[in-house]
């Protein structure tokens, strides 16, 4: 294996080279056979040293050093140093970026595959990577929506409204079309009501308001779906129950989903059958704590995993659809009499309820606040999965990690080797 030289911080730093598809070929098992593997033992990685999850084989890499320097007068808070999200895309469209968000006071920007730290920015708006123009974020601000080219740090509006304010992307949980024409913008009226509307970047169209205002509860952030054909908005009654609306692109009540996070913690794709679905963790019955599939057009669900830790579920694999990666928490103890045998690990599961499954990584991660939860996220293609993890120390430094997954060649993005 060749080796590549980085000036990293001041420190010379050896890195195996990684090409987009080095990683390991796992095998596919399924939920009904899986078990518990109990977490081996491992120092803590050095930082930018390729090493091997113990239990998988999986390469992986620690890719930031919280509390360290990262560029010249840019360093990580010591409590952090992280991606933003597990359903915000880390990757740029060709992996060439990767970003990291939380503890860098601002944005800072690393080489998508050796990892090395490359420039930092100071964005104070809402912005998400374009899902097809690698040189391009979506932003969001005050009564703008724009683009922003990040290397160049030049911004280009697209629109501004007149008739809007506080202009918001989701927030936090917006994401554009897969096609990156269309988002959702939540917004204050002229009357001082909150309102969300879809928006088309292609043809500066603007559609009607959804009128959040009028909704029971409180809304916490609303987006568009991967075709672009609908609006998923999601709002907390106050009972504390997380419900779920969806919309057409018109502002057409399709949806209510009553039930808590039925599902929540997850991601939208478009399934193998062409539907728009959110896939999560269920908290109400009868499939609570299932990992599950729910169609945004009619509200059908496919039971995907049995009762389990599962935590976060990401599918920012937007060109390998047909899986989702699931972070689960907990312990060994814990999860001796679930049906979902896993803990402390990364798995991708297939979305079309066959319970096919590839393990990809123990995280080693104790529970212990927000900033120090997993948030497992793939690249684009799949190939790279970025997951935080405060190695087995409650309250100690939270750094982020890349593993690599490979899929068969024989495969096309989105099919199965059994296909």
């Amino acid at each position: 294996m060749s080796k590549r030289r980085l000036m990293v911080t001041g420190l010379l730093c050896v890195l195996p080279a990684l090409s987009p598809t080095h990683g390991t070929e796992l095998a596919y098992e399924a939920l009904a056979t899986a078990h518990a593997i109990v977490t081996p033992s491992a120092s803590y990685p050095d930082y930018l040293r390729l090493v091997t999850d113990a239990a998988f084989g999986t390469p992986f890499v620690r890719v930031t050093d919280p509390g360290r320097q990262m560029l010249p007068g840019i360093s990580c808070k010591p409590a952090y140093c992280t991606h933003r999200y597990s359903s915000a895309q880390a990757w740029n469209a060709d992996q060439s970026l990767l970003l990291i968000a939380n503890g860098c006071s601002g944005l800072c920007f690393l080489d998508g595959s050796t990892y090395a730290p490359l420039f930092h920015r100071t964005v104070p708006n809402e912005c998400e990577w374009h899902p097809v123009d690698p040189a391009l974020m979506i932003c969001v601000a005050g009564n703008e929506v724009y683009t922003w080219n990040p290397r160049s740090d030049i911004r280009t509006a697209v629109h501004a409204f007149t008739d809007y304010t506080h202009l918001q992307f989701g927030p936090y949980k917006g994401n554009p079309s897969k096609d990156g024409t269309k988002l959702v913008v939540r917004a204050t009226n002229r009357q001082g009501e909150l309102v969300a509307f879809a928006y088309d970047i292609s043809t500066q169209r603007k559609y009607p308001d959804i009128e959040l205002a009028n909704l029971p509860g409180r809304n916490g952030y609303c987006t568009i779906s991967p075709s672009g054909r609908y609006v998923f908005c999601a709002n907390a009654t106050f009972d504390g129950t997380d419900t779920a609306y969806v919309f057409t692109t018109d502002g057409v009540q399709l949806q209510h989903w009553t039930e808590h996070h039925r599902p929540g913690h997850g991601d939208m794709t478009i399934d193998t059958d062409g539907n728009d679905v959110y896939v999560g963790i269920s908290k109400a019955s009868p499939d609570k704590y299932h990992i599950i599939k729910r169609r945004l057009d009619d509200g059908a669900i496919t039971d995907l995993a049995p009762y389990g830790d599962g935590q976060h579920a990401s599918i920012r694999n937007i060109n390998r659809p047909g899986w989702v990666f699931v972070t689960y928490s907990g312990t060994h103890a814990e999860v001796a009499g679930h049906p979902a045998p896993f803990y402390q690990e990364v798995i991708a599961l297939r979305i079309d309820g066959s319970g096919e499954l590839r393990r990809v990584i123990q995280t080693r991660n104790i529970k212990y606040d927000y900033w120090s939860e997993t948030h497992a996220s793939p690249s684009p293609d799949g190939s790279q999965i970025v997951w935080s993890s405060n190695w087995g120390h409650p309250g100690g430094p939270v750094a982020d990690y890349v593993a690599r997954l490979s899929w068969p060649e024989s495969t096309t993005a989105g099919s199965s080797a059994h296909q």
